[in-house]
């Protein structure tokens, strides 16, 4: 009997040594809703495949910026991270199509080109070498700054973040005759604090879990820049694994980013609150300059485009969606 002991407790150290673990960094804070949804993700998936997949999270950006964790999934001392589309930008730049600046009016029209172009950008990233379980909106970044912003007189010559490794942002700032500058997530909050920059773009929900918030005076009431995060994993990695357990862990972690895609969208509604409880003032643009605006940003998308930045077919399709939606519900067409 104890013998037979010693060989099943053997057999189950033996079935440990061989399980597949996943490292994967987060910027999302330790304790936050978003980490404890990915982690109670994991430990459904370590219990369905019988600890054959378990998934080590690194919380709170203690693996470093973006371009640190991409370093360290090429080596293989990680296997992923839930990312901003700016982060994997260099690989696969059609992953920022939605967040060009000025592209939605609204949730709905975002969620209407989704429902049609999503799948094709997840094909195309699986294509280099990531697989993605679907995207989570974060909702709509607004300009948050430290004087009012109603119009280009008011943002001229300002100093705006524009995420590390986002060439695209950064075009488009200059578009608007602001002075882009170039920080990783990671520096913003020190950028606002010392004046290095004067101006972020950030959803509502996202100034607060990073706290910008406490370093700014203003909100500009725009729908600027459509947001959303995601969990990519390197296939190599993935492949790893069993095909039934890989099953598992795609089922397990697209509910859990279908789930973020929904609840932070109502989270982020009442983060513009907890903001404006906060003391922070609302800014309306008027219409004349929200116009301009748009029309600066959609000529630098299109320009953009021509200049081989990302696919033009890929961006003219997002655009005919846009059109479509526009034209069902008696809205301007995009252009």
């Amino acid at each position: 009997m104890k013998k037979l002991g010693l060989i099943l407790l053997a057999l189950f150290a033996s079935g440990l040594a061989n399980a597949a673990v996943l490292k994967i960094a987060t910027v999302a804070p330790e304790g936050s809703v978003w980490m404890k949804a990915m982690r109670d993700g994991a430990k459904e998936i370590e219990e369905r495949t019988d600890g054959r997949v378990q998934i080590k999270y690194f919380g709170g950006g203690v693996m470093g910026n973006d371009t640190k964790v991409l370093g360290k999934i090429r080596i293989g001392n990680l296997h992923g991270g839930a990312f901003t589309p700016s982060a994997l930008q260099k690989i696969y730049p059609e992953i920022s199509l939605y967040g060009l600046p000025l592209i939605f009016d609204s949730e709905d029209e975002a969620r209407f080109v989704r429902s049609r172009l999503d799948q094709k950008i997840i094909d195309g990233l699986e294509e280099r070498g990531f697989v993605s379980f679907g995207f989570a909106a974060t909702g709509f970044a607004v300009i948050m700054s430290n004087e009012p912003v109603k119009g280009l007189d008011d943002l001229k010559g300002k100093r705006v973040w524009v995420p590390e490794g986002d060439t695209i942002s950064y075009a488009s700032m200059e578009a608007l005759s602001l002075s882009p500058v170039t920080l990783p997530l990671t520096d913003v909050l020190t950028g606002l604090q010392t004046g290095l920059i004067d101006i972020v773009a950030v959803s509502p929900i996202g100034a607060l879990v990073l706290q910008w918030h406490t370093k700014v005076k203003y909100v500009t009431d725009m729908p600027l820049i459509y947001t959303m995060g995601f969990m990519a994993l390197d296939k190599k990695a993935l492949r790893t694994v069993d095909a039934a357990d890989q099953a598992v862990v795609q089922e397990v972690m697209s509910r859990v980013y279908s789930h973020f895609d929904t609840a932070n969208l109502e989270d982020n509604e009442e983060a513009m609150q907890a903001l404006l409880n906060s003391g922070i003032e609302k800014v309306a643009p008027n219409d004349d300059e929200f116009t301009n605006i748009r029309r600066i940003l959609l000529q630098s998308n299109r320009d953009l485009a021509n200049k081989g930045e990302y696919s033009v077919e890929l961006y003219d399709e997002m655009m005919q969606y846009v059109q479509e939606y526009r034209i069902q519900n008696g809205g301007a067409a995009g252009q």
